[in-house]
């Protein structure tokens, strides 16, 4: 699988022209989505189930800035899963200076409708088994 690029809009900076610090969640975001769609169990096909996967927590480490039309390589992978709760982290390069802008980990948990947390394994073991493989 491809790594997921995202290319710097100019909406992303500051008035100091570098990428605001908050825009490194959305893209850990964009490429948890793909990362997910890429390996056949999207976001959209758990939803679909009844469940969903809500962000217990961000860790974020910022190493070098990135500017308005950089082209920022997110590597991802899943770091751990129990079929309760997953850890994702990320690393985001600079394509064209290959300098590490930043590192960091999210991790999730599945909960049903009602907001209680669930065991994949015992629910969706479908679900489960891909997202095993992703390890």
């Amino acid at each position: 699988m491809e790594n997921y690029v995202h290319k710097v809009q100019y909406y992303e900076t500051d008035r100091m022209g570098i990428t605001h610090h908050s825009n490194y969640i959305r893209w850990m975001e964009e490429a948890r989505v793909y990362f997910l769609n890429s390996n056949g169990c999207g976001y959209s096909e758990i939803e679909k189930l009844g469940f969903s996967s809500p962000v217990l927590g961000i860790e974020c480490n910022y190493k070098r800035t990135t500017t308005f039309d950089d082209d920022v390589e997110i590597e991802i992978k899943l770091a751990e899963y129990n079929s309760v709760k997953m850890v994702y982290e990320y690393v985001m390069t600079n394509k064209t200076t290959g300098e590490v802008a930043f590192t960091g980990k999210s991790s999730h948990c599945f909960i049903n409708s009602e907001g209680r947390p669930i065991n994949l394994k015992k629910f969706v073991p479908e679900i489960d088994e891909k997202i095993y493989k992703m390890m």
